[in-house]
């Protein structure tokens, strides 16, 4: 199963949507409640782009098998060296190193970009992804109790950092 992996276009926004969509509907990694529309998809990505902010995905003959992105940590100045980011794999491809490849990929971007920190917030529930992330260097950096609700409980955030 050959995998590429490249910048996004336009026509990948429907395979991004699906595995948004996805992630809303049956798991805390996105603590939205409400599917997310094409329009909406449409404007995500031009505001990646306008803001110079790399969306890339995994292509398995002509499908999208994840995606990954990295922006804003926060808006003031002072964190313009900082980038969180996001990773996400297609169910159907879940444990075939897809996200590996999008994680190391994203992390050259952000050292080509110049940024010195990557952050990721993950739901404290996904130990898969606490151990993914570890492996290429992350560590805990915090806990934030009872941040998120979604599903009827209350949601704890571990904050993971990375420095480049």
């Amino acid at each position: 199963m050959e995998t590429t992996l490249r910048p996004a276009t336009a026509n990948d926004l429907e395979g991004i949507l699906a595995i948004v969509n996805h992630n809303i509907l049956h798991s805390t990694a996105l603590y939205d409640y409400n599917v997310k529309s094409m329009e909406y998809m449409q404007q995500w990505f031009t505001e990646k782009q306008e803001a110079g902010w790399p969306v890339i995905v995994a292509d398995i003959k002509g499908k999208v098998a994840g995606y990954g992105t990295y922006g804003t940590f926060r808006t003031k100045d002072g964190y313009k060296y900082t980038v969180e980011h996001s990773v996400y794999v297609n169910e159907d491809y879940h444990g075939k190193g897809i996200g590996k490849m999008l994680l190391a990929d994203l992390i050259v971007l952000a050292k080509k970009q110049g940024m010195h920190s990557m952050i990721a917030g993950i739901d404290a529930e996904n130990k898969g992804s606490i151990e993914f992330h570890k492996k290429f260097g992350f560590r805990e950096a915090g806990l934030l109790k009872e941040v998120g609700f979604k599903f009827n409980r209350w949601l704890d955030v571990v904050f993971m950092e990375l420095h480049l």
